[in-house]
């Protein structure tokens, strides 16, 4: 994201509505590790596993545009000069770096003991290759045992079924984020893409509407499906058969919609960002009076 981070209750300075980018920053901020952190805390909710990788040690030495830490290479460490690809569960840290529990042993885990560079890759959708993807740059540094406890209490409660991370056969690591860069991919094609810079990323928030992301969207899609397709023709200009809310927060909606046998994803903006839950129904009922009064005319 080229333009800064801003508090979801916050304008431009000038008053008036975020640019492109700063929507997009605002809803990064509560889609891409949505393991109910505070910065940029973008997606876990959405993706149980991500793809680490991890430069190899020999290239400690090449020089910057050697380096490509997100080639899909998935290489043991022995072949030199390449980075190496694994699949990893993670959490975060209340400041919204990713933590990783990694065996001793795996191959990943010398690799970032001997060059801590390295990426994390998280797709919003793994099935769904047109789909928001987050990849964060990052050092990967060893837990201290002070901190060893917050790190295994963060973990667990994100993956209650990782038995034996707290065992000596387990290493805590925290990748400190240098830039954060996102792809919206082609079902979200109002956002932009682009990156956060470390400052950025720390100073994120959580967007405050997302925490009623779930229940919004699971009483529309039960109660509402009429009125939430009836807003996407409208919006759109598509006439599409119907219209599934996938989740929601200030600034908008994402929906799946099926158009002539096909399904696709389309990002629905509200007419100004909410401010709380009360003014999500307000928003929704204005869009739908506007709906209804364009097929009426």
């Amino acid at each position: 994201m080229a333009s800064a981070v801003r508090s979801p209750d916050q304008k431009t300075r000038d008053g008036s509505q975020p640019s492109r980018n700063e929507q997009t920053a605002i809803i990064m901020s509560n889609k891409c590790f949505q393991f109910t952190l505070i910065p940029v805390l973008i997606f876990v909710s959405f993706v149980e596993k991500c793809c680490l990788f991890t430069q190899n040690p020999s290239a400690a030495d090449s020089t910057a545009s050697e380096l490509d830490v997100f080639q899909l290479l998935q290489l043991h460490q022995k072949h030199e000069g390449y980075p190496s690809g694994s699949i990893v569960d993670f959490a975060c840290d209340a400041y919204g770096s990713p933590i990783l529990a990694v065996s001793r042993v795996a191959v990943h885990t010398k690799d970032l003991l001997t060059n801590p560079r390295c990426s994390l890759l998280i797709a919003r959708d793994p099935e769904d290759r047109t789909d928001l993807t987050i990849i964060l740059y990052g050092d990967a540094i060893s837990i201290s045992e002070e901190d060893r406890e917050s790190a295994y209490n963060a973990y667990l409660s994100r993956h209650p079924n990782a038995f034996g991370v707290d065992s000596g056969n387990f290493l805590f690591m925290r990748i400190e984020p240098k830039v954060v860069r996102y792809v919206s991919g082609v079902a979200t094609g109002l956002l932009d893409s682009g990156e956060f810079s470390m400052e950025e990323y720390i100073a994120a928030e959580v967007d405050p509407i997302y925490q009623f992301s779930k229940p919004i969207s699971s009483h529309m899609n039960k109660d509402h499906s009429e009125d939430t397709k009836l807003i996407v023709q409208h919006a759109t200009s598509i006439p599409v058969d119907s219209a599934h809310m996938l989740d929601l927060d200030s600034l908008g909606f994402n929906v799946k919609a099926i158009y002539q046998g096909d399904a696709f994803k389309l990002r629905i903006p509200f007419p100004r960002r909410a401010v709380d839950r009360k003014d999500v129904r307000t928003l929704v009922i204005e869009m739908l009076q506007a709906s209804k009064s364009r097929l009426s005319s």
